[in-house]
């Protein structure tokens, strides 16, 4: 049994928190507090080495270090690591940086930095608690850090750190899985525990109601052979679990799920966006209702809030209304939210006591933080109404690694109701509580195995740290956001200017993001064609990017991203014809070329140069696209 753990010590002040002191900075501006940090945490470890038993003796004597074969070991490990520096200072990308505008990458916070590398030097491995009796607690903490910060109740939710958001993902759908088959099985081997309902009321079940049959199969001692009879024992080759319904926005990581689980990629269901690139909710219904005359089951239906390539945030609160109105109508599924990219956004919206702001408070507050109220630098009601619904899905996934400001690799998962767990623990006990706690075998109840404990240390640190509210992340993350919207009012300020003789037209695909996501395209005035449009986005993509040479002489560094009619529809028609580029091109290449910009830099927003340093990355474009067309690739027509 795991000591009885001592009351997590008091938050510190946060009124006055400086973002800036949180990271080590582009040019290294707290690279002294860094290092004394960093060798108080060595220190620790190796004073913690020599006190475990101190009388021992020494197993290398100095004798033995003075030796050659030593020495030239030493050297040899020096050499190596000269060489594993250099290669990491010749190629490495200056997240850092804020000429850096690319992935979903930034500085990221000292705390999470320092507490990985100390954590490592201990090497706890979370798989169980023995191996791990320090960083196995936090990552159990981080799982209550994640339900909250999306609105479920800690006293029933539960969740943890996974390796990335993949594996996020992975799970939610494991256990989406083994929950809609669930019903069928105990229709198999304890009948008169869902007497009277046909195979396809037992395929609708809502989750809530397959947890309490859960738990009847317990009193009934059912349970165990209930299990073996469901998809996780038997397999899906007893019936069809269903269709899984992803927006045309979603991640490549469900379909891989699906071809791991089982499931099959066939049985993803792809549903068109809006010209928002938000799921389409009225197509979403109408795919609902047309597989439901079928009486083909829906697995489950995934929302993004903060898709990868746009920032989208899809609308969560009509995702539940649209699944409570087909429940009555005698239809269920499970509904998970990849937030991968946007779960940290949700501290936005709470207050110091974790609660919901209402959207005219939000504002207040925000404007307290330097955005404008009612300004575009505010999320607007739908965002905010879509984080509000969070609350009411059955599982999130979040990633540290992006917004969290964590270390790579560090994801997340928080479910609502933990006793979903049964059907996926591999222990031998299936209940959990105060006598048989989660962190005491982590390894049963997760797709992953060994673990390292670093990262949990990780993302606990910054968590205690940094409030996951509006006074800690939510500050954060609002600054990230304002940033892009100065982003996008620089684009529109000089949406015509001239480079290589030509005037040039810059669009933003969105005029008001959801999230802190900028894309963009450049044309030449005048020219319709799709593709020459294509091969001048795609020309300054090069140049802005690790293939014009090394990033080191690079002024400006963004990435790209392909639309392509395919997934999208033709979502991208109006920003085209923006552009100048007709339908019929569109019907004809069906694919557009766009930079895109992730602004995570959380000092941009409310830096007071801001205007100037947007402007300033426009014309090194500008230089960039003089070069292009002096080089005769792109000659007027």
């Amino acid at each position: 049994m795991p000591p009885n753990r001592a009351a997590q010590p008091a938050r510190p002040d946060t009124k006055a928190m400086s973002v800036e002191a949180l990271f080590l900075g582009p040019q290294s501006e707290n690279r002294e507090f860094f290092r004394s940090m960093l060798d108080f945490l060595i220190d620790e470890h190796l004073h913690w080495r020599r006190d475990f038993h101190p009388r021992d003796a020494p197993i290398v004597s100095p004798d033995e270090m003075r030796r050659a074969g030593f020495l030239a070991t030493q050297d040899r490990m020096r050499s190596v690591l000269l060489d594993l520096s250099a290669r990491l200072k010749d190629t490495s990308t200056p997240w850092f940086s804020t000429r850096y505008l690319g992935h979903m990458n930034s500085d990221t916070l000292m705390v999470s930095s320092l507490a990985q590398m100390a954590t490592t030097l201990y090497n706890p491995n979370n798989v169980t608690y023995e191996s791990s009796m320090a960083t196995s607690p936090m990552e159990i903490e981080c799982g209550q850090d994640f339900a909250r910060l999306v609105g479920f109740d800690p006293k029933s939710s539960w969740g943890h750190v996974t390796a990335d958001g993949t594996i996020a993902n992975y799970e939610a759908l494991w256990l989406a899985r083994n929950l809609k088959s669930f019903p069928l099985a105990v229709h198999e081997v304890a009948p008169a525990l869902v007497k009277g309902k046909t195979p396809w009321a037992l395929l609708n079940l809502a989750p809530a109601d397959t947890l309490d049959l859960l738990d009847a199969t317990k009193k009934a001692d059912q349970f165990p052979k209930a299990l073996r009879a469901s998809a996780r024992g038997a397999g899906l080759t007893r019936s069809n679990l269903g269709k899984l319904l992803v927006p045309s926005t979603r991640h490549y990581s469900w379909e891989k799920a699906a071809d791991l689980l089982g499931l099959g990629v066939d049985q993803v269901v792809s549903v068109p966006v809006t010209d928002r690139f938000r799921m389409d909710m009225d197509r979403l219904r109408e795919t609902i209702d047309a597989f439901a005359r079928t009486e083909t089951p829906v697995l489950a239906v995934v929302g993004v809030v903060g898709t990868t390539e746009e920032g989208a945030v899809d609308q969560i609160d009509q995702l539940v209304r649209l699944r409570s109105e087909f429940a009555r109508a005698g239809v269920s599924f499970y509904l998970h939210v990849d937030a991968a990219f946007g779960g940290y956004g949700a501290a936005l919206f709470r207050d110091a006591d974790s609660r919901f702001l209402e959207y005219n408070a939000l504002q207040t507050q925000l404007a307290g933080l330097g955005l404008e109220r009612g300004g575009p630098g505010v999320p607007s009601r739908e965002v905010w109404a879509a984080y509000r619904a969070l609350a009411d899905v059955d599982s999130v996934t979040i990633d540290p690694h992006k917004m969290g400001y964590v270390p790579y690799s560090a994801g997340g998962i928080a479910l609502r109701d933990r006793r979903i767990l049964g059907l996926v623990s591999y222990s031998a006990a299936y209940v959990f509580d105060s006598a048989n706690p989660l962190d005491m075998n982590l390894g049963s109840v997760i797709l992953e195995g060994s673990k390292a404990g670093a990262m949990a240390a990780s993302v606990w640190a910054a968590h205690r740290l940094v409030p996951l509210d509006l006074r800690g992340y939510g500050q954060i993350v609002a600054r990230s956001i304002g940033g892009a919207y100065h982003f996008v009012r620089t684009l529109e300020s000089m949406r015509e200017f001239t480079a290589g003789g030509r005037t040039i037209i810059c669009e933003p695909l969105l005029a008001r993001p959801d999230y802190n996501v900028v894309c963009m395209a450049f044309n030449f005035k005048g020219n319709s064609s799709l593709s020459e449009m294509n091969r001048l986005n795609e020309a300054i993509y090069h140049a802005s990017s690790y293939e014009s040479g090394p990033l080191y002489n690079d002024e400006w560094i963004t990435s790209h991203t392909v639309l392509e009619k395919g997934l999208y529809g033709d979502a991208p028609k109006r920003f085209l014809e923006r552009l100048g580029i007709g339908a019929k091109e569109w019907e004809k290449v069906e694919a557009v070329n766009v930079l895109r910009s992730v602004v995570m830099h959380p000092w941009i927003a409310n830096n007071s140069t801001y205007p100037e340093r947007w402007e300033s990355y426009l014309s090194i474009m500008q230089k960039d696209i003089d070069r292009i067309v002096a080089a005769g690739a792109f000659p007027e027509k």
